[in-house]
């Protein structure tokens, strides 16, 4: 069998070595250190954003910003539905209570129509919301100008999801610096990543600060240990920082590897019926997974196509199952539309890894033509 062709593999730069090398030359072994400093500077450079906090997880950056935000047992949290369980995870963890939010057509990202719609209905109810969670998915800006201005005219705080992308843009301004506060994951299947690992940004330096502290076991100004809060182990570790300070250096070249594999699929796949995620006139996406759409293949099903290219090592992956359709989350209060679960049933990703190689996309694309007739 040929060597697998995973989705979204992990791809170094070659500096990364320089500076793991240094930390365990100065023993900075430990979840702080130069590197961590220094990405965090990255992170806030890259991004324009003055303040950021280096993090073991995408999910502890969601977790910290509900708790800054004063997210308790029983208060309600508004988010997008069309996503991974970590971003909704954290809400659990508060013991607040998740509203599922559906998406739109055109971005696949939450739909600004049925927030708004929920949070009349819960102020309605005399329980406001305490907070909106809005992710972009596969790195494509959502309509988030449009969320921001409705948390804004409701006074609720946003917490901008953009674990999948780092990179992409609306109107050239970074995502995850539109909300209260950004998110940001670099786990290994990211467009970059230190192993493990997220950020927390703002443009709030007592918030990041906060952050920080909750992260490092909330460990008060004392000479011995002492705590009058509870904390969480949530840092991020000097050598993960350090594997994160060089894949900066690479990030745009691999989100221009990234579109080029999104531009690749569409010229081959679009003839056959395929339909894609596209970008408006001032959206920037990384293309972080480029994701197709059964809906003019006939007779065809995802699953049908992923089992095959399984055969051949290809690893594809259906789109988000929807949270409102999870076990876990199935009791769940959701404003729905039916987008999300459409895009499930008719979605796959593709392989769209940023080291992928000519061949491999041309394997790729045989695979599945071979598949259509």
């Amino acid at each position: 069998m040929s060597e697998r062709i995973f989705l979204s593999a992990p791809h170094m730069g070659g500096e990364e070595i320089k500076y793991i090398q240094h930390a365990f030359d100065e023993n900075w072994i430990a979840p702080l250190g130069p590197n961590v400093n220094g990405f965090e500077e990255d992170i806030q450079k890259y991004n324009s954003i003055p303040y950021a906090a280096a993090l073991s997880s995408g999910t502890a950056a969601i977790h910290l910003a509900l708790i800054i935000l004063g997210v308790k047992k029983d208060d309600v949290v508004l988010a997008s539905s069309f996503t991974f369980s970590a971003t909704i995870n954290p809400i659990v963890y508060q013991l607040a209570e998740p509203v599922l939010i559906d998406s739109e057509e055109e971005t696949w990202n939450m739909d600004p129509e049925l927030l708004e719609k929920s949070i009349k209905e819960y102020i309605a109810k005399g329980k406001k919301p305490k907070a909106i969670i809005f992710v972009h998915l596969y790195g494509m800006p959502g309509k988030i100008q449009e969320v921001k201005a409705i948390s804004e005219k409701y006074e609720i705080p946003l917490i901008e999801d953009a674990a999948e992308a780092l990179g992409s843009k609306l109107d050239g301004k970074p995502l995850g610096t539109f909300g209260d506060f950004g998110v940001y994951s670099f786990n290994g299947n990211k467009i970059i990543t230190t192993s493990g690992g997220g950020a927390l940004v703002s443009e709030n330096k007592d918030w990041i600060d906060k952050a920080r502290f909750l992260a490092t076991q909330a460990r008060d100004a004392a000479p011995h240990y002492q705590h009058s809060e509870i904390g969480y182990n949530y840092r991020m570790s000097n050598i993960a920082a350090g594997i994160g300070r060089g894949q900066m250096k690479v990030l745009n070249q691999w989100i221009e590897n990234r579109r080029s594999n999104h531009d690749f699929y569409e010229k081959e796949l679009k003839s056959l019926g395929f339909d894609f995620l596209y970008e408006n006139d001032s959206a920037f996406s990384n293309r972080w997974l480029t994701c197709v759409l059964f809906s003019r293949v006939s007779n065809k099903e995802p699953e049908e196509l992923r089992q095959d290219l399984e055969k051949y090592n290809i690893e594809t992956r259906p789109l988000w199952k929807p949270m409102h359709l999870q076990p876990i989350f199935k009791n769940s209060k959701a404003y729905l539309s039916g987008v999300s679960e459409k895009l499930f049933q008719k979605g796959l990703c593709l392989p769209s890894s940023s080291s992928l190689t000519n061949e491999q996309k041309d394997l790729i694309i045989e695979k599945i033509k071979v598949f259509c007739k």
